[in-house]
């Protein structure tokens, strides 16, 4: 069990072999982080079994009071919470940290009998918990929709 970058050893069919008009861009973001190897800029977690789970991207970080926070590791601890379908976590100017956490997320279409301020407060704990107390966002929001990308 290892959690780590995920890096690429071998070429494959249709992978960029540049950037249009900035070759040493394409070679400093992909190549030189670790040599010999094509990084993808995500992180993985490999089982004692040989399975690979992807663990989110490596360059959503928030940085809050000095402590470098991964998005998709707070993502992870929130959505194994049993009322939370999806969640997405954004970082945003805080006078005092730097940057502060704002969670929002999908509610599961279940009648748990949750009120919106008891769930935002078992989240904030179950973050406390999974992961630290500085982790805890200082705004949960329920949304009917997240934003999406073209590929999800």
């Amino acid at each position: 069990d290892v959690s780590g970058a995920l890096c690429i050893s071998q070429a494959w069919p249709g992978m960029a072999r540049t950037i249009y008009n900035d070759h040493k861009r394409f070679l400093k973001t992909y190549l030189t982080s670790y040599p010999g190897f094509f990084f993808t800029g995500d992180g993985a977690y490999r089982t004692s079994e040989g399975y690979y789970q992807l663990t989110g991207r490596l360059d959503d970080i928030i940085n809050i009071s000095g402590h470098r926070l991964g998005t998709a590791e707070v993502e992870n601890a929130v959505n194994h919470h049993v009322a939370v379908a999806e969640s997405a976590v954004i970082g945003y100017p805080h006078e005092i940290k730097g940057e502060g956490k704002m969670l929002s997320f999908l509610p599961r279409n279940i009648s748990c009998g949750y009120t919106q301020e008891t769930l935002a407060t078992e989240l904030q704990e179950l973050i406390s918990k999974k992961i630290a107390k500085y982790a805890a966002p200082d705004y949960v929001q329920v949304t009917h929709q997240l934003p999406k990308t073209r590929s999800g």
